[in-house]
């Protein structure tokens, strides 16, 4: 039996599917949360519940869910334990950058990303591809489920956001899924939301990353300062890896309660996930491909003594541009 036809097995035998994107979902998870909804509808699951934890901040993000009308429910809304069947996409560790409790036991778990799993029932994890929805896009041609426009829209749109306009490290399966889809996709909607427009905080964000930019070599760090639009972080990471000269980026900030991390390298010599790992894992959690990664340090960590956020900003900025610039071995 195929991988496809095995996650069909598991599906038939439930009457109820909850489907966890994970926290602050991107088109990746998103997607593949919808082509799985389909692969459910397909066998006669009659209960599919979609819910995500954080908050979907980025402009093309709210853009894409909109458009799509795609129906979403925040975790804490939804009693997942109810289901008969529980699934990840696009991650795989309950409470791992995930608001889901690390007591909750998937069935099944479809991700692309590199660590742990929790031997869930069905389980496929992918590292050598470059998206989740490419995997879907396989299961979905392996049971002839016929594409609709809305589902062939945002597996193309996740496929093209999640590569970068296939720039950064695509495999040759997303070029062969984006052919898959791309007949039945609209594209004139997908043009409307690469248009999506900033919003003034991410705006605020990005310009607080340029102004606070620390560059040794061809590496640079630099904050956002406090900000409510979490994706205002790899937003300016992309944005400032544009620097003459410049292939490795950390951008950091205050995000609710916690800092959050967002990094990016283009040089092939760096595992960008391995180095924000090293530097900051034993502070909070963190990780992620060769070319990007992200984390997060609690704030307690470092605010049990520092007051405002401008304290604390000021208390971690030469601590976390010393420890990544420590681990890229870059003196002052």
């Amino acid at each position: 039996m195929s991988r496809a036809t095995d996650l069909e097995s598991v599906l038939e035998a439930a009457g109820s599917l909850v489907i966890v994107c994970h926290d602050n979902p991107d088109p990746d998870c998103l997607a593949s949360a919808l082509a799985l909804e389909a692969i459910a509808d397909h066998v006669g699951v009659d209960d599919v519940t979609i819910c995500y934890g954080g908050e979907i901040s980025h402009q093309q993000n709210r853009a894409f869910v909109n458009m799509l009308a795609l129906t979403l429910h925040p975790v804490s809304d939804v009693d997942v334990d109810e289901y008969d069947c529980i699934a990840f996409v696009d991650h795989a560790l309950p409470g791992v950058n995930s608001e889901v409790s690390s007591a909750v036991d998937p069935d099944v778990v479809v991700d692309h990303h590199p660590g742990e799993t929790p031997g869930a029932t069905f389980e496929d994890v992918r590292t050598e591809y470059g998206a989740t929805a490419t995997i879907f896009v396989e299961y979905l041609r392996t049971l002839e489920i016929d594409l609709t426009t809305r589902l062939a829209s945002a597996l193309l749109f996740a496929l093209h956001r999640e590569r970068l306009d296939f720039v950064r490290e695509p495999t040759r399966r997303e070029y062969q899924a984006a052919l898959t889809v791309y007949p039945a996709a609209d594209l004139e909607a997908l043009e409307q939301l690469y248009g999506s427009a900033f919003s003034p905080g991410t705006l605020d964000a990005i310009g607080r990353a340029i102004a606070s930019r620390t560059r040794r070599g061809s590496s640079l760090v630099a904050s956002v300062g406090k900000t409510s639009e979490t994706d205002a972080l790899p937003q300016a990471a992309d944005y400032l890896l544009n620097l003459e000269g410049v292939d490795t980026v950390l951008v950091y900030g205050i995000v609710d309660e916690a800092i959050r991390l967002s990094a990016r390298s283009i040089d092939p010599r760096i595992h960008i996930g391995e180095i924000l790992g090293n530097s900051f894992g034993e502070l909070g959690t963190a990780g992620g491909h060769h070319d990007m990664a992200g984390g997060r340090i609690e704030l307690g960590i470092f605010a049990d003594d520092v007051g405002d956020a401008s304290q604390l900003l000021a208390f971690v900025d030469g601590r976390i541009s010393q420890r990544f610039f420590d681990e890229l071995n870059l003196d002052d």
